[in-house]
């Protein structure tokens, strides 16, 4: 037993030590057992505990907070995607041709401070589901949403302590590039019923997600293909984690698309099919109203309107037509 303990008392020792004694020194960098720690907790929260708290009692009214949330989520992503073009050489690394990334020590710590800002980012992204937990939206809680957000987590912490290399900036910057329109959107949809002229584009959301996924895989596919000096093995990481999200955006978009079609088939009424082929698309902050009735909506006095999506109180209400 004692034996046993001394052996995993030095793998835990040995996987506490990254590339760089300045990294580990950072909040949530020492071991990964605070990192392991926070997506326990936040499983625990979105999966069991969240739900059964939220059981009997009403969604929370959470427009303010959401609205700040968000519009941060786009300032912090247009800084990192600023700060990553500018203090980065990816953009020569990418047209040259054998890409060789030679590094000064003070170049290596601000790839590694983009790195970790980037990761922590991933840490916040994770209210993302808990809003979702405490609105009652557990239709949002898919596999796909809580996947994508603790498996970002665990590599983008993973990346940064064991393999950082300029693969990670390129994804960093296309992934920000993305985050900017999808907050953005979430922003506005969070702020009332009446900036809902303004949401036509939520359609092209998923689709913008696959593009991303498409670029990040040709370029690792460059990458690998050019012999580049970067870390092998996380190239084969990210080209495999891009594949499996290619697949799962890419399945969730061709049911949400199939099922929004043959809606819209059946039923061609003003408002209501564009509302539900909308609210089908991409599945953004607790946009998914809990039922959507074909047909005309009618105003309280019997007038004739057209469909509205309330975000902040779950579902589709009627707006007086013009």
């Amino acid at each position: 037993m004692t034996n046993y303990m001394k052996i995993v008392e030095e793998r835990i020792s040995g996987l506490s030590k990254g590339v760089d004694e300045t990294v580990d020194s950072w909040f949530l960098m020492s071991s990964p057992m605070p990192v392991v720690a926070v997506v326990l907790v936040y499983l625990a929260f979105v999966l069991k505990i969240g739900p059964e708290y939220m059981k009997n009692r009403k969604p929370m009214d959470l427009k303010r907070i959401m609205v700040f949330y968000n519009a941060f989520q786009v300032l912090y992503s247009i800084w990192m995607c600023r700060t990553s073009i500018q203090e980065s050489n990816v953009m020569s690394s990418i047209f040259s041709k054998k890409c060789e990334i030679n590094r000064t020590r003070e170049q290596n710590l601000t790839l590694y401070s983009g790195a970790w800002f980037y990761f922590f980012s991933k840490i916040i992204d994770l209210l993302d589901t808990t809003f979702f937990v405490l609105r009652k939206k557990d239709n949002q809680v898919s596999f796909l949403h809580v996947y994508h957000h603790t498996i970002t987590v665990l590599f983008s912490w993973g990346y940064l302590k064991y393999a950082p290399g300029e693969q990670g900036v390129i994804i960093g910057i296309l992934n920000s590039g993305v985050h900017i329109i999808m907050y953005f959107y979430y922003m506005v949809a969070a702020m009332g019923p009446q900036y809902q002229k303004y949401l036509w584009w939520k359609k092209y959301m998923t689709s913008i997600q696959l593009i991303q996924f498409v670029l990040i895989l040709g370029y690792m596919l460059t990458v690998g293909a050019k012999g580049c000096n970067m870390p092998k093995t996380l190239t084969f990481f990210f080209v495999g984690n891009t594949v499996i999200f290619l697949y799962l955006f890419g399945n969730f978009y061709r049911k949400t698309y199939k099922k929004a079609k043959s809606v819209d088939g059946g039923s061609r009424t003003t408002g209501s099919s564009l509302a539900q082929s909308a609210l089908r698309a991409a599945g953004g902050m607790g946009c998914m109203p809990q039922t959507m009735n074909a047909g005309k909506h009618l105003l309280q006095n019997g007038q004739a309107g057209k469909a509205y999506l309330d975000l902040n109180n779950n579902s589709v209400k009627p707006m007086k037509l013009e």
